[in-house]
């Protein structure tokens, strides 16, 4: 078939880091069929930065209705239907879009994901075991995409001069979901961070969404200097203060993602809660620390890996001078 005649769909929800993790497959996708109609279903806060990327050229919204909203489910089959698709990358590969699947029924497109007796299967028996990274690159290589790019986040660009922050300066991100607090370093231990960035004359931004503003709010108190863009910044921003940042330290969370991506050196805080071998943010410069409870992480090992990580990166920007 003609390229440019072609229909493609790709399905990814998210979560923030799963989306910023999807966009080297989602850039390999568009190299591959580079005169498609490529087509990207996601939730509904994921549509902007689907549009923003530049790889679709149309974004579905998916409200992910719940199973007894039967005339939603029907809507939602009804329009999979109408898009008249060629392949579907399934980069969600959960049971609910292994559902839509099912229920295309007759002249279903050709599939890859791991849904069940779809046309380009992902079922190899370590699937579980990879980092997303991988998994996503081997699930396209059986549907014939051989390589796949690292994170781009070339086109989350912003004017962030609004802030006034002066250089140097580091991103630090104390909260993630409120629903999976073992994944958080205590507030006060990025209170003695925060403090310690102000005596080496490096400036603490503080980054998060409305659901941590106290726990911002107490370190900005505690942290004379720093600078509290609580609830402030979007995707874009995010990205554009990440590559002006000095260094960036945060709990296992989406902005990491973004930060790490971004190409800012990175330290990124993990309990047992998670898995960084599976889930770890990645990018050029990216040092995990991890504690089967973060309460043990001790502030000194923190400080100690900023050290190293902001020595590496003076030596490299040494070397290309």
């Amino acid at each position: 078939m003609n390229d440019a005649a072609q229909r493609i769909l790709v399905i990814k929800h998210g979560a923030l880091g799963d989306f910023v993790l999807a966009t080297g497959p989602f850039k390999a996708i568009r190299r591959h069929h580079p005169e498609a109609h490529i087509t990207l279903l996601t939730a509904p806060a994921f549509s902007p930065l689907g549009q923003a990327c530049g790889w679709f050229n149309e974004v579905w919204s998916d409200t992910r209705p719940n199973p007894w909203r039967a005339a939603a489910w029907l809507s939602l089959v009804r329009r999979l239907r109408s898009g008249r698709f060629d392949r579907v990358y399934d980069l969600q590969n959960s049971d609910r879009t292994s559902t839509y699947f099912r229920l295309l029924g007759e002249g279903r497109p050709q599939w890859s994901g791991i849904a069940p007796g779809c046309s380009l299967p992902h079922r190899t028996a370590h699937r579980s075991e990879l980092h997303t990274i991988a998994r996503q690159a081997e699930q396209l290589a059986i549907a014939g995409i051989d390589t796949v790019p690292p994170s781009d986040l070339g086109w989350a660009k912003a004017d962030v001069s609004r802030y006034k922050i002066e250089t140097p300066f580091a991103l630090l991100v104390p909260g993630g979901a409120a629903h999976r607090p073992a994944k958080r370093w205590p507030a006060t231990n990025y209170v003695k961070l925060a403090q310690h960035l102000g005596l080496s004359r490096t400036t603490p931004v503080l980054l998060g969404a409305e659901a941590e503003r106290q726990v911002l709010g107490d370190i900005a108190v505690a942290a004379p200097g720093a600078i509290n863009l609580c609830g402030q910044t979007n995707f874009e921003e995010i990205a554009s203060l990440a590559r002006a940042a000095n260094t960036a330290i945060g709990n296992d969370t989406g902005p990491m993602h973004v930060i790490a991506a971004a190409g800012c050196p990175s330290i990124v805080l993990f309990s047992g809660a998670s898995d960084p071998a599976r889930t770890a943010p990645i990018g050029a410069n990216v040092a995990i620390l991890r504690r089967p409870a973060l309460s043990e992480l001790p502030v000194a090992t923190v400080v100690a890996s900023l050290t190293a990580l902001e020595a590496g990166r003076t030596k490299a920007e040494r070397s290309s001078e």
